[in-house]
């Protein structure tokens, strides 16, 4: 068990024939009593300073322990916003594909359709053109025909009887 100050203060020395100077005994006995608690309050000062950085260090891990799980559930968010991101740019670019080839689709059965409109058209017009040729040439043909030649030759006269009448 170690000594305390108070089993310094009350220690008695049995008193020899030629002993020790009993003043400058008991001075040194109160400087080492001095000295011996003030060893004791700086031990017990040390004491709680080291209690106190005890309980930063663990008020610290603590904040770090929590730091350190905030960084995961960060870094865990920012891994799914980022798939989440992935996921959703991939529809979008799904959808536009999508949208381009029913656009194309559409541009193409439109154009389909113009050029079947247009071969029509063509043919419409090679029928028209065949059959007025046809016409004009059978005019013309009437026109040079002999009964046309005769028919102009015998209408004066017929105006002339008709006159007469």
């Amino acid at each position: 068990m170690p000594i305390t100050p108070l089993d310094i203060h009350n220690k008695e020395f049995t008193k020899g024939f030629r002993g020790y100077d009993e003043d400058e005994v008991n001075e040194f006995l109160d400087q080492v009593i001095k000295d011996f608690e003030a060893a004791i309050r700086e031990k017990n000062e040390w004491q709680t300073k080291a209690e106190d950085l005890e309980e930063r260090v663990e008020h610290f891990s603590a904040i770090e322990d929590t730091l350190n799980k905030s960084i995961m559930v960060s870094q865990e968010t920012a891994e799914e916003v980022r798939k989440s991101s992935n996921k959703e740019s991939q529809l979008i670019i799904q959808e536009a594909e999508k949208n381009a080839d029913r656009l194309i689709n559409d541009a193409l059965s439109r154009t389909k359709k113009m050029e079947l409109e247009m071969q029509e058209l063509k043919k419409q017009a090679s029928v028209y053109r065949m059959r007025f040729k046809m016409l004009v040439e059978a005019q013309m043909n009437l026109l040079h025909s002999e009964e046309w030649e005769d028919i102009a030759k015998e209408t004066p006269a017929a105006e002339t009887d008709r006159n007469i009448d």
